[in-house]
């Protein structure tokens, strides 16, 4: 009996081809607004996504204390996602000095340290003057326009006293910064610092920021990338990159 004569008599009518299998569109982690592709690898990297993002938060927001012990499966619970995006999420905070991993001991939540964020502001000022720069001379349309509007979100959360919306609105300006500097070996030197730089901001700011004023710095980048002044935006970053390290010294004086 040959292939075309084994198809079952209630599927084949004469003269007509089988129509092709269609296949499901991939899975889309819930809560992100990302276009994941075909596959498992795809889906489970949209997990993955969501994890580290959530994960930070938590980190920098000190809901997950300096100190605090984690499991990957205790965070899979929490999280609802499969323990492999969980691990994989750790080991990018864990590049990023959020964490440390201690093989068969857990997770552990790094500490903050004054000495550890003015050895970052040393090298964060030149990067973020260069990356400034180069974002003010290469963003798109677009990406002009976003810069604008995260300068007015700043300003709006700062006059709310909103910390978690100031905060969200730091990271999406670091992002967009990394994105229009079009650098890829100054974003990733820069990814490695951001979470521990904002983690500090967070654990101090009560005490020793003016938040007003960190907003109108930001807002003044943001402002000088939208309108395409690469000199104006190098000035604004160095600036910014000042006031934070006073208010590093100033947490100091609050107790580190």
């Amino acid at each position: 009996m040959t292939a075309s004569e084994r198809v079952s008599p209630r599927r084949r009518k004469a003269g007509t081809k089988q129509a092709p299998l269609r296949q499901r569109p991939a899975a889309r982690a819930p809560g992100l607004d990302i276009d994941t592709g075909a596959g498992r690898e795809a889906a489970e990297l949209s997990y993955t996504d969501r994890a580290y993002h959530e994960l930070e938060e938590r980190i920098v927001t000190l809901s997950l204390a300096p100190g605090s012990v984690l499991s990957e499966q205790g965070l899979a619970n929490d999280l609802k996602i499969g323990r492999t995006p969980i691990r994989e999420a750790l080991q990018r905070l864990a590049r990023d000095g959020l964490v440390t991993v201690l093989p068969r001991r857990g997770i552990l939540v790094s500490a903050i340290n004054l000495e550890t964020q003015l050895k970052l502001l040393e090298v964060r000022r030149e990067l973020e003057r260069l990356m400034a720069k180069l974002a003010a001379e290469r963003a798109d349309e677009t990406q002009r326009h976003a810069f604008a509007e995260i300068a007015k979100g700043m300003l709006a959360a700062a006059d709310k006293s909103d910390d978690r919306a100031f905060m969200r609105l730091d990271q999406k300006f670091n992002a967009l910064i990394a994105a229009a500097s079009r650098n890829e070996f100054a974003t990733r030197s820069m990814g490695l610092m951001n979470g521990l730089s904002r983690r500090f901001w967070y654990q101090h700011y009560k005490q020793a920021a003016d938040l007003p004023h960190a907003a109108k710095l930001h807002a003044h980048v943001a402002n000088a990338v939208s309108r395409g002044q690469p000199d104006a935006a190098a000035k604004a970053s160095d600036d910014l990159v000042a006031y934070i390290e006073s208010f590093a010294r100033k947490a100091l004086h609050f107790g580190g």
